[in-house]
């Protein structure tokens, strides 16, 4: 590139990727019984001004949809999470972010200001009106934003988490949309906390590169799983290091109190306890209803209760012992998580939410109404990096851990870059936070995340790498629906889905 070709996006691809995971019972929760994970996956490409061909896929997005992956150049990747069917409407409104907002802009005027960049990407009155700021627009804007992200990091030669990391708190403030949110985090409080982080920072840029983030497992306790899965994995998660394990719950209350009771036995169990593991801190598992060997436990409902009954429900597990109860009813009923708090309070179980909270208003309700004791951000309900930011400083400035989601394909790719970016530029404490982990599917990145020994996750390092993101060709290829090898005859290069 020269100054006076600046480089443009050009093209773009988008790709409806569907992971055939109902084969195993993995993602399997009360709410959702079958679900193939899936991406709606863009590629941006750029390409230098002067010499640039602008491709469009207008009136024949299926082209876009079915497009190759190109060689060479610089390139951004970006997705959005789904559990199958739907996932090519997602594409759909991919396609139309790109091309009424994106396609021909130069790169380094969207990267001098991220903010300006989001505010863009969401402003569009026409495509707003079928949101705004939600649904499948808003997925669809995550997986824009975080592919412009992507762009930015691999241009800089940093993961995305370094990116930020090394951005000036004024230049933080400027990415984040303060819009609506301004009654709970105003530009300048958020200026102040980002200030008030940088103290100590370098040394916890050290310390995630030498030890990783805290991480808990989902692994072990999909609802599709039977007693001696749930019960060989929950041995395995231990042996890996964990000390965290969380269980979907919500379809039968003696079923839950059964496979509760299993993983306590064994979670809870000295003798389980594999040779040389390091007794957790106390201040890590303070006020989370830790076992006699110090192992945590939390379960999830996801949504498939009212409120009432989720009092109800959770009474009856709360001997137990549970940290908190995720998604105990309608994601965007602030009012009714705040009833459920209260419900619960004597019995010792907390609250948590945000896998599937709309925007950062929702999390604003949630937040101010102290309806919740846990923060679950995710890297693609939320409209992006920028968003996840503004949930970060909202939940520090109320006092509340973040736990992001990751249960999904390349959530847990993306939501390391989240956490380690809350403890390094944020909240300045990671004690009590736990990351989500669920151990499918990595093997179809290139940059594909990782557990240490210590059952945390490792730290993206690779400069290349960007938002760790960017899928193998032959898995786009394979698994893309429905045209893809998998689908058509039942063959991929990269196998699909096991038993574990």
């Amino acid at each position: 590139m020269t100054q006076s070709s600046p480089l443009i996006v050009s093209s773009y691809s988008i790709h409806d990727v569907r992971f055939p995971t109902s084969l195993t019972g993995d993602g399997t929760d009360a709410q959702n019984t079958t679900c193939d994970y899936s991406a709606a996956y863009l590629i941006l490409y750029t390409s230098p001004k002067d010499t640039a061909q602008i491709v469009s896929y207008r009136g024949r997005e299926a082209e876009a949809i079915n497009a190759d992956v190109k060689e060479g150049g610089l390139r951004g990747f970006g997705m959005t999470f789904t559990i199958g069917r739907g996932n090519e409407i997602c594409c759909q409104a991919i396609a139309s972010i790109v091309e009424d907002l994106l396609l021909g802009r130069e790169i380094e005027p969207l990267f001098a200001d991220m903010g300006a960049t989001w505010q863009l990407m969401v402003s569009d009155c026409q495509l707003r009106w079928i949101g705004p700021e939600k649904g499948v627009i808003h997925l669809a804007t995550a997986a824009v934003i975080n592919a412009i992200w992507d762009l930015f990091a691999r241009s800089q030669s940093k993961p995305l988490w370094k990116l930020i990391a090394d951005m000036s708190p004024e230049e933080l403030v400027k990415c984040i949309p303060f819009k609506y949110i301004t009654d709970a985090i105003t530009p300048a409080e958020a200026l102040e906390i980002l200030q008030a982080a940088q103290k100590g920072k370098q040394e916890r840029i050290d310390e995630m590169v030498r030890d990783g983030y805290p991480a808990y497992t989902t692994s072990a306790g999909w609802s599709g799983y039977d007693d001696a899965k749930v019960a060989r994995l929950t041995r395995s998660a231990l042996a890996q290091g964990f000390n965290h394990f969380k269980l979907k719950v919500g379809a039968n209350v003696d079923d839950d109190i059964r496979r509760l009771s299993l993983l306590r036995s064994i979670v809870d169990d000295p003798k389980e306890m594999p040779e040389g593991r390091k007794q957790p801190s106390e201040a890590s598992i303070a006020g989370k209803n830790a076992g006699p060997t110090g192992c945590v436990v939390m379960v999830d409902a996801n949504q498939v209760w009212d409120v009432s009954q989720a009092i109800e429900y959770m009474k009856k597990l709360a001997h137990l012992k549970p940290w908190f109860i995720e998604e105990p009813t309608a994601p965007d009923d602030v009012l009714g998580h705040a009833a459920i708090r209260r419900g619960l309070k004597d019995s010792g179980v907390g609250v948590a939410t945000g896998e599937h909270a709309h925007n950062r208003m929702v999390f604003k309700q949630l937040l101010q109404a102290d309806a919740i004791d846990v923060v679950q951000i995710d890297s693609c309900r939320l409209g992006g990096v920028n968003e996840v930011l503004a949930v970060l400083l909202m939940a520090k400035k109320f006092g509340k851990i973040v736990c992001p989601h990751a249960g999904g394909v390349g959530l847990c790719e993306y939501v390391v870059h989240l956490s380690l970016i809350d403890y390094i530029c944020v909240s300045g404490s990671h004690e009590r936070n736990v990351l989500e982990w669920v151990d499918h599917l990595h093997e179809h990145f290139i940059y594909p995340v990782s557990i240490n020994p210590s059952g945390n996750y490792n730290t993206p390092t690779d400069p290349q790498g960007g938002y760790s993101i960017e899928m193998l060709k032959s898995s786009i290829e394979d698994y893309s629906f429905p045209s893809g090898s998998y689908w058509k005859e039942g063959v991929a290069r990269t196998d699909p889905p096991s038993a574990h």
